[in-house]
């Protein structure tokens, strides 16, 4: 094209101007092949960025797996000493005497599902009411202030919770609930003999507490999310209220619901301080709610610091090894829980 444009100008013009009109062209061809190599070395310094960027996130993702390998390689090598000696039998075992040597942590174990189950007994329908109350029904300054406090509890450590349960709910439970408990459902094992104060009642009541905030605020995001159109055209139907909730919101958002509860479920299975101040700390399997029980997490915090033999250690560091696998198994579950739903 450039020769095209450039011959009839020479035919036009005379010899002396067409050295002129070539030297301009010359010194033109140089310039033209040098911006076009200046986007090439643009695209090669940016694609070298892009690998650097993309490797350094690759890096970052091993790093989480490589420190969760660690966890599990280390509670191995801790607890292979209690591993050898008492094999299966230690999870199935009823008997925890640091004296004679005797160690089972199914008391543990217990303690610690039966807290667990009562604290999401009683937060998950409190947790997806007040979700629901402020997705659905609550005025804007409402819902400021009600979001506001539910992140506040949250923020709140576990030992002031620990503090207010032995201070306000165990006495409010002594005089009041319990009483009504053993006088409307004493036939029940679950609410057979006295009432102490701590216990796993108590404990499961102050998880419930501490796991409200994580589960609403989570169920809240996902009740958020859900398209406004499919509230309005259920209503459309013919629908109430309820039945858009029911048929748009809550069945929309099951696999985040669970999500939800899965988080909740595992500050739960993990807390520590709460539940050691309240749950009683004995290790025993009772049937009834009002007796004291003991949890994972509570005997490593408490005796690890006692513990002198290595026999012992590497017991506390296998019911730590428990904890995490309970941890795995149910997140575990949960997700498929989650894929099965949003299939």
């Amino acid at each position: 094209m450039r020769v095209a444009l450039i011959h009839p100008l020479i035919k036009r013009t005379g010899e002396g101007d067409r050295n002129r009109l070539d030297s301009i062209t010359l010194t033109q061809i140089p310039q033209e092949k040098s911006e076009r190599a200046v986007p090439s070395l643009k695209q090669k310094s940016r694609f070298n960025a892009e690998r650097l960027f993309k490797g350094i996130l690759l890096l970052f993702s091993l790093l989480i797996l490589l420190i969760v390998l660690a966890i599990f390689f280390e509670l191995i090598r801790s607890s292979s000493l209690s591993l050898k000696t008492f094999g299966f039998s230690f999870v199935t075992g009823r008997v925890w005497d640091p004296v004679k040597e005797i160690y089972g942590a199914l008391p543990f174990i217990y303690g610690t599902v039966v807290s667990s189950l009562i604290a999401m007994a009683i937060s998950i329908p409190v947790s997806l009411g007040v979700a629901l109350f402020l997705t659905e029904w609550a005025p804007l300054w409402m819902r400021t202030i009600v979001s506001f406090l539910v992140e506040l509890l949250a923020a709140i450590p576990s030992v002031i919770y620990g503090l207010w349960g032995i201070f306000v709910m165990i006495p409010f439970l002594r005089t009041n609930v319990a009483p009504f408990l053993q006088e409307t459902f004493g036939f029940l094992p679950l609410f057979d003999g006295p009432f102490y104060g701590v216990s796993l009642l108590s404990a499961g009541l102050i998880l419930s507490i501490m796991v409200l905030p994580t589960i609403t605020a989570v169920s809240r995001e996902v009740f958020l999310a859900v398209p406004q159109e499919l509230r309005e055209a259920v209503l459309a139907l013919g629908g109430t209220r309820w039945e858009s909730i029911r048929l748009a919101v809550l069945k929309m958002s099951r696999s985040g619901i669970i999500g939800a509860v899965v988080l909740g479920l595992g500050r739960a299975l993990g807390e520590t301080m709460a539940v050691t101040m309240v749950i009683g700390n004995r290790p025993e399997i009772v049937a009834s709610l009002f007796s004291p029980g003991y949890s994972l997490a509570s005997v490593i915090a408490n005796e690890f610091s006692e513990a002198t033999t290595p026999l012992y250690l590497s017991a506390l560091a296998e019911c730590g090894l428990i904890l995490l696998a309970v941890t795995f198994v149910v997140n575990g579950l949960a997700r498929l829980l989650v894929r099965k739903k949003s299939a």
